[in-house]
């Protein structure tokens, strides 16, 4: 098939060369120069199945509460009078249940897992390079409150085979020496040995041109205007280079997504939830990270991405705001000065932000709409980069009418319950 696929973040990226692999003719539209210049470029670099949680849980609306209250508070909310802020507010605090955290959880397990295993596939078969390594994630506790609290996420760890490690002072240091210089400021951690590291953008750039390879055509620098529906298929996308015309259209633009989709009479609940970063340039490799650390009361992850240190973290629900904040960059700035002081110079840090496209459930949205040929990869929040080769697979099979390597439960947009007939062709994929 003729396909389209709108986004050249990594997730679509991803879905551009697993398809391209398919055996279909690909064009990707970006409006950005190149890939991955958007939500891509500078997140926390974790590619972190065994982190992988949703943001919706039990005690949530009381940690935020207290959270807001922080001086380096991982939450700020800048009010508006959006009804959509407010409506996914809403759904997400409906999420805020022992049940549904379980069951949100293990469906991003379960595509996280999965795509780190294609992850490793691909490295394997291209030799592709990011900056990766592949010594886990470390998520450091401390207060004894958050390490008892840990205990949940264990049982499900164990519930789904995710290797792990609760670590005393003394098992974190083995893994994260640097840390010997403050460690009466912890008291243990949370260790997943399977997450990995790397640079999403120089994946993705390189991803990129791997798929050149395979035949895909990047129209970069050419905007979308809108979908041209045809009964209960899309005809063709306008864009500013004119009519693209294709058998079948991915869509893969993260928060930008419900906007396009709002004009076909399509409500999906991604919201754009804003995070920074500052990549730090290292000064000295004895005091830096040898992986992830995630600093869990402030809820920012520390990176090691070869010569550099990436600091990422904050959730702002701000809308579709880019404007970079002093106080989010004091917040990263304190965290890795605080953990690993001496290991980089956050005077020459370069500052970004992003916005993560986020669910309230934590779940992507990947597969078929009520339109026929009209597919969805987004909704990854903060996991793009660990679910991107996983979802881009995924994707491809569905595309192709394969059955796919994971069950699609939970990941097409009727769990939403906001569906037509033509989505129940594809339930025998489930």
């Amino acid at each position: 098939m003729k396909i389209v696929i709108l986004g050249a973040g990594v997730i679509g990226t991803a879905s551009a060369y697993y398809l391209a692999k398919a055996g279909h003719e690909v064009t990707v539209i970006e409006r950005q120069p190149a890939a991955g210049l958007e939500t891509s470029y500078a997140n926390a670099g974790e590619v972190s199945p065994g982190y992988s949680a949703p943001w919706a849980g039990p005690g949530v609306p009381m940690k935020a509460i207290k959270w807001l209250m922080m001086q380096h508070s991982p939450l700020a909310i800048r009010p508006s009078f959006d009804p959509t802020m407010w409506r996914w507010v809403t759904q997400m605090l409906m999420n805020c249940t022992s049940k549904r955290y379980e069951i949100n959880k293990g469906r991003m397990l379960r595509m996280a897992e999965y795509s780190r295993d294609v992850l490793q596939q691909l490295r394997s078969d291209t030799g592709i390079s990011y900056d990766e390594r592949t010594q886990g994630t470390l998520q450091l506790f401390r207060n004894q409150q958050q390490l008892d609290g840990a205990e949940a996420d264990i049982a499900i760890l164990k519930r789904y085979d995710v290797p792990y490690e609760k670590l005393d002072k003394a098992g974190c240091l083995k893994v994260e020496p640097a840390l010997v210089n403050v460690q009466e400021k912890f008291v243990g951690a949370l260790r997943l040995p399977g997450d990995e590291t790397g640079d999403c953008f120089k994946f993705t750039q390189s991803l990129s041109r791997f798929a050149q390879e395979l035949g895909v055509q990047f129209k970069y620098g050419v905007t979308i205007q809108r979908l041209v529906k045809s009964g209960d298929t899309i005809s063709s996308v306008i864009t500013s280079e004119g009519e693209i015309k294709a058998d079948c259209f991915v869509l893969a633009l993260g928060s930008y997504s419900p906007i396009l989709l709002k004009e076909l009479g399509i409500k999906i609940p991604v919201y754009p939830i804003k995070g920074y970063s500052i990549t730090v340039p290292i000064t000295d490799a004895q005091k830096a990270p040898e992986s992830t650390v995630m600093d869990e009361t402030y809820k920012v992850a520390i990176t090691r991405l070869g010569d550099r240190i990436r600091v990422g973290g904050t959730a702002e629900i701000t809308g579709y705001n880019l404007d970079l904040r002093a106080d989010r960059r004091a917040t990263l700035e304190h965290s890795v000065t605080d953990l690993f002081p001496g290991g980089g110079d956050v005077s020459k840090a370069e500052f970004w932000t992003g916005l993560r496209p986020m669910t309230p459930d934590g779940t992507p949205v990947i597969g078929p709409t009520p339109y026929r040929n009209l597919y969805l990869n987004t909704g990854h929040g903060t996991l793009g980069w660990t679910m991107a080769c996983g979802s881009g697979q995924f994707i491809a099979d569905v595309v192709s009418g394969k059955r796919p390597a994971i069950s699609t439960e939970g990941l097409f947009m009727d769990r939403y319950g906001s569906v037509n007939s033509p989505i129940f062709i594809h339930k025998e994929l489930a």
